[in-house]
């Protein structure tokens, strides 16, 4: 996937100045109480269409990838597992998406390049050789962060446009990653772990911009909070060998089964699938709360959201959880508070939805189905979802 480097810059750059212009949706998302379950802004799920998507009317789905198929156009046969993905924008008013491939030792990254009329323009790799590639987070300038998941993961920085190999950055840390999420203003990278003890990290580099090297820390607070003030403190070892950073801190605060990371203005949203929880950071005051869960939202077998993953939001403020049980869905929370589903995939029962993300203008949404309707990794499935998304 060939695109000038400096110009992906220029559009990651104006792509993260969009979204400051949602910033009261985003601040009322953050002062709501848990969301709960009701109507969402665009209504009730019609029928399945002909790729198998149940989605609002006004919205359609087509499928841009399979697992062990060439890409259409292309002669790039796409990755078994797809997982975590987003979007960065060309300097031609087209895109790439990104997505990782969750399989053992022949892991890595695949890309989508777009054209501006939503055509596929080409495909490729931009890492390889990994293993685990779970989810990840897109950064300001431009590159892909893509999160191994197993004992001693690393994160791989790597470049949608194919320009410069790929970089794994072990300052970040050794662990099961799962996500990550850059936040600019106070020039921090959140990293969760998906373990039933996992923690919530954050990654400070020395010199924003470059990950090379920094300090890592850990979330600390007392094991029931719940909602409340929290501290950082520094990880002795982050290369988590012989002791697993998550044991190295006293008073380290756990999550069961770390997900999706994601922030906008100043709060950093993450899911906790064991759990059922989105929680929210609060950067600026340094709290945290819950965002989520289905406890709350009338238990797992009356909430319209559990299994709690990947997790995306919309420049409108909303934010797009993804479901992996009972059956894959994805489910829209709004800033006033309501959780309802906005997608679903009624026959990949033995699957998971993966790496949502919207294209740079907001009027595309692409995710995957990990395993697909046949339930292993080469049945995987990348759709894309247009139509009417708030703006």
């Amino acid at each position: 996937v060939e695109v000038d480097r400096r110009t992906l810059l220029r559009g990651a750059l104006a792509a993260a100045g969009t979204a400051v212009f949602a910033g009261a949706a985003w601040n009322a998302a953050l002062a709501a109480e848990p969301a709960r379950p009701g109507v969402g802004p665009y209504g009730p799920l019609r029928p399945p269409d002909r790729n198998g998507v149940a989605l609002p009317e006004g919205f359609t789905s087509r499928v841009v990838a399979r697992s062990r198929n060439l890409v259409t156009g292309t002669d790039y046969q796409w990755h078994d597992a797809p997982d975590g993905g987003a979007c960065f924008p060309t300097d031609d008013g087209g895109w790439i998406y990104v997505s990782n491939s969750e399989v053992l030792f022949r892991g890595g990254v695949s890309a989508l390049r777009f054209r501006p009329d939503g055509s596929i323009a080409s495909a490729g790799r931009i890492l390889e050789g990994t293993t685990a590639n779970c989810a990840g987070g897109a950064t300001p300038w431009g590159t892909w962060l893509s999160c191994e998941e197993f004992a001693w993961g690393r994160v791989y920085e790597t470049y949608p446009d194919g320009s410069r190999e790929a970089v794994a950055r072990p300052a970040m840390g050794r662990f099961t990653h799962e996500a990550a999420a850059c936040d600019p203003d106070r020039k921090v990278i959140y990293l969760t772990e998906d373990r039933r003890d996992g923690c919530f990290y954050r990654f400070r580099p020395d010199r924003w911009g470059d990950l090379s090297s920094g300090r890592l820390e850990v979330l600390v607070a007392p094991p029931d909070l719940t909602s409340g003030a929290v501290r950082w403190e520094p990880v002795p070892d982050p290369d988590g060998f012989p002791r697993a950073t998550r044991r190295q801190v006293e008073g380290a605060r756990r999550f069961n089964g770390g997900e999706g990371c994601y922030y906008a203005n100043g709060v950093c949203y993450f899911t906790a699938k064991g759990e059922n929880r989105v929680w929210a950071y609060d950067a600026v005051r340094e709290t945290l709360s819950i965002r989520y869960d289905a406890e709350l939202a009338g238990g797992e077998d009356a909430a319209p959201l559990v299994g709690t993953d990947n997790i995306t939001g919309s420049v409108a403020g909303d934010l797009f959880v993804a479901e992996d049980r009972p059956q894959p869905a994805l489910c829209v929370i709004t800033p006033d508070g309501v959780v309802a589903r906005f997608l679903h995939l009624p026959d990949h029962d033995r699957s998971e939805i993966t790496g949502p993300a919207f294209s740079p203008d907001g009027t595309r949404l692409y995710f995957s189905s990990h395993r697909g309707v046949r339930g292993g990794d080469r049945g995987g499935m990348t759709f894309e979802v247009t139509g009417p998304f708030r703006r």
